[in-house]
């Protein structure tokens, strides 16, 4: 009786999502290779706008779904417009006006002054997801200047804002005034839930 040999199958890799390509991307724009080495070809990643892979696996066992909100947020639309300091697509002009001028009622602060990347922009969600769900219409996240007029947070922040579970929880952002700290925080406009 002959024996047939069998290799052993090569587990299969996870493929990297769009948002930990742009996370990358962010992370290594200013590194320089090191001596002898090159960066990796571009045409190697996939573009910022491939669509999410599909899972090829279920979970593992012993870690439970996480359930939904009570009140999801609207579908996420292909092709949704990036949100710049004062660009509000979707707001009406006299609300837009009134959050630039520092007019709207702020109903809750974040201050991510001495916070890392990682702790800010876990903090960041979980404020906006907290006051979304209390329906909360105006808050300030506080990022501070930084040193020299530049901060590592106040640049992350906005981006922050445009990335998913929180731009389908915003209609905009805009610098604060002066008194509730000039470009060192931000108005943000939280959306309505529907009902």
């Amino acid at each position: 009786m002959s024996r047939r040999l069998v290799e052993p199958r090569q587990p299969r890799r996870r493929l990297v999502t769009a948002d930990e390509i742009r996370v990358w991307k962010a992370v290594v724009q200013d590194a320089a290779p090191l001596p002898g080495r090159s960066l990796p070809d571009e045409a190697q990643l996939p573009p910022d706008d491939a669509p999410e892979p599909v899972a090829s696996k279920p979970p593992p066992p012993g870690n439970p779904p996480q359930r939904p909100s009570a009140h999801p947020p609207p579908p996420s639309r292909h092709g949704q417009a990036e949100l710049h300091h004062g660009n509000t697509p979707g707001l009406d002009r006299r609300s837009a006006e009134r959050m630039k001028r520092g007019e709207m009622e702020i109903e809750a602060v974040l201050d991510l002054h001495g916070h890392t990347q990682e702790v800010a922009h876990a903090e960041l969600i979980a404020f906006v997801q907290r006051c979304w769900n209390a329906q909360r219409r105006c808050i300030l996240v506080v990022t501070g200047k930084g040193s020299q007029g530049f901060g590592i947070l106040r640049a992350q922040v906005p981006r922050w804002l445009n990335q998913s579970p929180v731009r389908e929880r915003i209609l905009g952002f805009s610098y604060a005034r002066p008194r509730h700290g000039g470009d060192g925080a931000l108005y943000v406009l939280i959306r309505r839930q529907r009902t």
